[in-house]
């Protein structure tokens, strides 16, 4: 089990929000912003000639003697698609703070979410540039362990190479819906540029950055051979108090620049430590992002 029971009452409260919510195929358990022909009832707006009588407040008529009409809601589903980056550079971090481990349970926490509340949900693994594997489409609560199983049954393995995966996802016909990205994007590719693809294509893109904590803080000195996990090319480096300030320098220009990019594409970017406990990460992070409710 990714998380407690606890937890996953928590999470059944949740639902996703969307800055616009796509038409789904059934209706499901959100509120759109679209005005609809469900029961539940949204505002009120002026008689205009060839409204429907049968939608006139005769109540508030009979009060204001001004025609009304009533403006309903409806429900509908969400689209939620979660790709997860699985290669090998993911696999970084001790028990608790690995970044796979991290990146698996914020995928379970979100499709959790989807799942509780009707929603349309496809959770896809990304590595060497392709989909390496796929869960869903899937709607329904009775997915919920089904999608823990294929999580935990997962490995990272592969290089990092999400801009070739990110075309292929963006090109293959989903529906537009809202979109998490979950990776530490240790690529030199142009991922912004990969996520045009997929805001051209109607999607509402969320980019959750990890990084474990000796990553954001190395806990090494001296003279080093560093290995790429990926690749298995070597670097000798000499790691004094100089270098160890223009690494820090250098990730924060990284990570702003990251930052900025997606604040002008409208993307939406979380940096989170794997330090950081990943329900917090969901419960509260999230809820002041705007992200759920």
């Amino acid at each position: 089990m990714i998380f407690d029971e606890v937890t996953l009452r928590k999470l059944n409260q949740l639902s996703m929000v969307a800055s616009w919510v796509r038409a789904g195929a059934i209706k499901g358990e959100r509120r759109s912003t679209r005005r609809g022909n469900s029961v539940e009832f949204a505002d009120y707006r002026n008689y205009a000639p060839g409204d429907d009588l049968r939608r006139l407040d005769w109540n508030v008529y009979a009060r204001l003697e001004r025609p009304f009409i009533k403006l309903l809601e409806e429900e509908e589903d969400l689209a939620v698609h979660i790709l997860v980056d699985s290669s090998k550079s993911m696999d970084w971090g001790e028990a608790e703070a690995n970044k796979y481990t991290f990146g698996r349970r914020l995928c379970a926490a979100l499709g959790t979410i989807a799942l509780s509340s009707g929603d349309y949900l496809t959770i896809s693994l990304l590595s060497d540039g392709q989909i390496t594997g796929q869960y869903g489409p899937a709607r329904g609560q009775h997915h919920f362990l089904p999608l823990l199983t294929f999580l935990e049954s997962q490995s990272p393995n592969g290089k990092t190479s999400l801009s070739e995966g990110l075309s292929e996802y963006a090109h293959a016909s989903h529906r537009p819906g809202l979109v998490f990205l979950i990776s530490d994007l240790l690529t030199a590719e142009d991922i912004i540029g990969s996520l045009l693809q997929l805001l051209s294509r109607g999607h509402e893109i969320i980019l959750l950055h990890l990084l474990s904590p000796d990553e954001i803080q190395p806990p090494l000195a001296g003279d080093l051979r560093l290995i790429d996990s990926e690749t298995n090319q070597a670097q000798d480096v000499s790691l004094d108090a100089g270098l160890r300030q223009l690494y820090h320098s250098r990730l924060n220009a990284w990570r702003e620049e990251i930052r900025q990019e997606c604040l002008k594409k409208g993307v939406r970017y979380l940096f989170v430590s794997t330090a950081h406990p990943w329900d917090e990460f969901i419960l509260l992070d999230f809820r002041k992002a705007g992200i759920i409710k």
